[in-house]
């Protein structure tokens, strides 16, 4: 059995802050998700992943883990553990879930036994994965279905997705992570929210992006014109003499929530070709008066 470094597979130094450890672990879950990765070993990186991050973030086996990796050991030395191992450090290996891990965590961090040497019940650990929604679904809220691959085979599953929810927000499935052993409750999922990219409009925060063509009659005159939301058509005054880059604010048109987001309307004017005679003659009426 090797030794495997924990803080060399999150990619950061030992003395990192607890949020650096969630932040990395989050970055590379992400990046070698087998539903995602398209990467040679993306599966195997992703459980070693999990695995780092299992023993860094509870700071009793964290704690337990530093006492013996100052002992000199590096990556893929022979490794046993040394007698009563973790004794004292208040970790219970009852709030991890089966499977999954290598025999050096496991060595580790589940060598304690209930009474009568039976193993202890064991609540399955949490499973994180991403969906990606339409950014309609995420304006208005509903439901979607979607495949999760496990250790127990493929999964369809439904969730209800809130009004407003924005990219990189988790939404917690309780009892649908890992199963537990021995009675205990399974682990819960935690399902990462990406929004796909949307034809019309860009999704910035709370706010949304929409460029709206003009003509250079409405924009030179002014005119009230027909822009599309998330909400459904509103009317917006352009004022005359308005120009390309112009930016205009719809307030409370963005993504709703405690503080709702505004949609931002971007004027791009653009000159309709000339098909006919007559549109051709007015082009050049209009170059003979603007010259």
């Amino acid at each position: 059995m090797q030794f495997k470094d924990y803080y060399d597979i999150l990619g950061v130094k030992p003395g990192a802050s607890d949020a650096e450890i969630k932040t990395a672990y989050r970055k590379l879950a992400r990046k070698y998700h087998p539903d995602v990765s398209k990467e040679k070993g993306a599966e195997e990186k992703f459980k070693g992943v999990n695995e780092a991050y299992e023993a860094l973030k509870d700071p009793a086996k964290r704690k337990a883990y530093d006492q013996l990796r100052a002992q000199g050991y590096r990556p893929g030395e022979e490794f046993h553990p040394p007698p009563n191992f973790g004794e004292g450090q208040g970790f219970d290996p009852s709030d991890l879930g089966e499977g999954g891990f290598s025999d050096f965590f496991e060595s580790l961090f589940r060598h304690e036994r209930g009474r009568g040497g039976q193993p202890r019940p064991r609540r399955g650990r949490d499973v994180q994965a991403r969906i990606e929604i339409p950014l309609a679904t995420a304006f208005s809220g509903g439901r979607e279905r979607f495949s999760l691959r496990d250790g127990g085979g493929e999964r369809t599953l439904e969730v209800k997705i809130p009004a407003g929810v924005l990219p990189g927000q988790q939404i917690r499935l309780g009892g649908q992570g890992s199963p537990g052993s021995n009675g205990a409750p399974s682990g819960d999922l935690l399902l990462e929210i990406g929004v796909r990219d949307d034809p019309r409009f860009h999704l910035e925060g709370h706010d949304v992006h929409y460029t709206l063509a003009l003509p250079p009659w409405q924009a030179a005159l002014g005119a009230t014109v027909t822009v599309p939301t998330l909400g459904g058509d509103v009317e917006l005054k352009i004022p005359a003499g308005s120009d390309s880059g112009k930016r205009m604010r719809l307030r409370g048109r963005g993504m709703p929530g405690a503080k709702p987001g505004d949609q931002f309307v971007t004027l791009q004017i653009h000159a309709p070709p000339a098909h006919t005679e007559a549109q051709r003659k007015l082009y050049e009426q209009m170059a003979k008066a603007f010259a």
